[in-house]
C-alpha cells in the first residue's frame, strides 16, 4: 500500500489523532510555560516555587492517569475524546479566571490529566489499537499534530501577548479546545474499530498473549524501561519549563528562542516520520534501545551554546528524540504487551512520562533557586539520558526473543 493510498483510506481516522493530538497543547509544558513569566509576577513566586506548584499538580495528574488511562479500553474514542475535551476547556477558564496561589496546582492538575494526559493518551492508544502492520504510520502522522503545536502556538501567543492580558489568551485557548468537539464527532462519525474489538483484530505480545496491567507491572521489561520513560518526560519538559530563564542565561530575548520552536519542530517531523517508516520496516526491538541517544548530545551543547548557531544544534538533537519518542514508545507497548489491555498498560506508561514532567521542573527549578546554573544541570542531564540508554539495551536484549515473531 502506498502511503498515499493509506492517507486516502485513512483520512478520518488520521484526522482525528492529529486534532487530538494537537488540542493537548493546551495542556503541555511547552504552552504554559510560555506565561511563566506572567505567572509568577502575578502571584509573586519564584522559580523554584513554581517548578514545586507544577510538580504537585502533574504528580496528581500521573496518578488519576492510572486509572483513568483504562477507560480507552471501554469507551469510543468520539464518546471519551469529546468529554476529556470539555474538561481541557474548563481547565483553560480555570488558568484565566483563577485569583489566587493556592490554587495553582490545582489548575495545573486540571490541565495536565486533560490535555498532556488524556488527550494525547486516547489519541495514541486508538493509533496503535486501529492500526497493526501500519502502526508506525499510523502513529507518525496522527502526531504531526504535537509538532504542528509546538511549532505555531508558542509562536502565536507569544507575540499576542504583547498586545492582550495573558488571562484572555487562555480564553482564547478555552475556545478553541471546545470547538474541537463537533470536529472530532464529524470525523467519527463511522469509527474503525468498534468498542469491544474481535479478537482476530488483536495484536499479540510476548509468549503469544495479550498481558493485562498487572502482568506488565510485574514483568521485569517495565521496569528496564522506567529510565526511559521517565527521562525525555523530565528534562524535554524541564527544558521548555524554564525557557524564559534560559533565554536569560543565553542572553537572548524569548521571541528570539521562541523563533528557533519551528526548526526544531521541523526536524522532530522528519525524525517522527522517519521513525514510523523504520519501525514498520525493521521492528521497534531494533529501534528503541539507542533513541534517546541524540538527547545526550542535545544537553552537552545546549549547556555550552554560546550562538544562535550553535542552541540551533541542540534543537536538532533535541528533536530527533522527540520526534522518536512520539512513535516508537507507543508501539514498544503495542508489540511487547498486545493490544487487548493496551489502554491500561500505556495509562501505567503514561503516568510514568506524566510523573517524569513533574519531577523535572521541581528539580531544575530549585537547582536554580539553589544557585546551581541551568548550564550545569544540563550536564548532569545529559549523564543520566547515557545511564537510561544502558538499561534499555540490556532489557530488550534480554526479553526480544520471547515475541511471538523473530526479531
Amino acid at each position: 500500500m502506498t502511503v498515499l493510498t493509506f492517507l486516502r483510506e485513512n483520512a478520518r481516522w488520521l484526522s482525528a489523532g492529529m486534532l487530538l493530538t494537537f488540542l493537548s497543547s493546551f495542556g503541555q509544558t511547552f504552552f504554559i510555560s510560555i506565561f511563566a513569566g506572567e505567572i509568577r509576577e502575578v502571584f509573586q513566586i519564584s522559580h523554584g516555587q513554581w517548578g514545586g506548584i507544577y510538580a504537585v499538580g502533574t504528580t496528581a495528574s500521573a496518578i488519576v492517569m492510572v486509572w483513568a488511562g483504562g477507560l480507552t479500553d471501554q469507551f469510543r474514542v468520539r464518546s471519551l475524546g469529546a468529554v476529556i475535551l470539555l474538561m481541557l476547556m474548563a481547565a483553560c477558564l480555570f488558568m484565566a479566571l483563577n485569583p489566587v496561589w493556592w490554587l495553582l496546582p490545582l489548575v495545573i492538575f486540571c490541565l495536565r490529566f486533560s490535555g498532556q494526559g488524556m488527550t494525547s493518551h486516547i489519541a495514541v492508544v486508538a493509533m496503535s489499537r486501529w492500526f497493526v502492520s501500519t502502526r508506525g504510520k499510523a502513529l507518525s502522522i496522527a502526531t504531526l499534530g504535537f509538532a504542528l503545536g509546538e511549532a505555531v502556538l508558542p509562536l502565536i501567543f507569544v507575540a499576542l501577548m504583547v498586545i492582550y492580558d495573558w488571562r484572555f489568551l487562555w480564553g482564547m485557548a478555552a475556545i478553541i479546545a471546545i470547538a474541537g468537539i463537533p470536529v472530532l464527532l464529524m470525523l467519527l462519525r463511522e469509527e474503525r474499530t468498534p468498542q469491544s474489538m474481535a479478537h482476530s483484530d488483536q495484536s499479540l505480545g510476548m509468549e503469544a498473549q495479550n498481558w493485562t496491567r498487572n502482568q506488565a507491572f510485574r514483568h521485569p521489561l517495565f521496569w528496564f524501561m522506567v529510565p526511559a520513560l521517565l527521562g525525555p518526560g523530565a528534562f524535554n519538559t524541564a527544558f521548555f519549563f524554564h525557557q524564559v530563564h534560559f533565554a536569560e542565561v543565553k542572553h537572548i530575548t524569548h521571541v528570539e528562542l521562541v523563533a528557533m520552536f519551528p526548526f526544531y519542530t521541523v526536524v522532530g517531523i522528519l525524525a517522527m516520520m522517519a521513525s514510523g517508516w523504520a519501525l514498520d520496516k525493521v521492528g521497534t526491538p531494533r529501534l528503541i534501545p539507542y533513541y534517546q541517544l541524540p538527547m545526550v548530545a542535545a544537553f552537552i551543547t545546549l549547556a555550552y551554546a554560546d550562538s544562535h548557531t550553535t542552541m540551533l544544534l541542540g534543537f536538532f538533537f533535541l528533536a530527533l528524540t522527540t520526534g522518536a519518542n512520539t512513535t516508537l514508545p507507543n508501539a514498544f507497548w503495542a508489540e511487547f504487551f498486545g493490544t487487548r489491555h493496551l489502554g491500561s498498560i500505556k495509562a501505567m506508561a503514561a503516568a510514568v512520562m506524566v510523573l517524569g514532567s513533574a519531577i523535572g521542573p521541581g528539580i531544575t527549578g530549585m537547582g536554580i533557586d539553589l544557585g546551581m546554573g541551568i548550564e550545569v544541570q544540563y550536564l548532569w542531564v545529559a549523564g543520566y539520558f547515557v545511564f537510561a540508554t544502558l538499561i534499555m539495551i540490556i532489557g530488550v536484549a534480554r526479553y526480544k526473543s520471547e515475541l511471538e515473531w523473530p526479531n
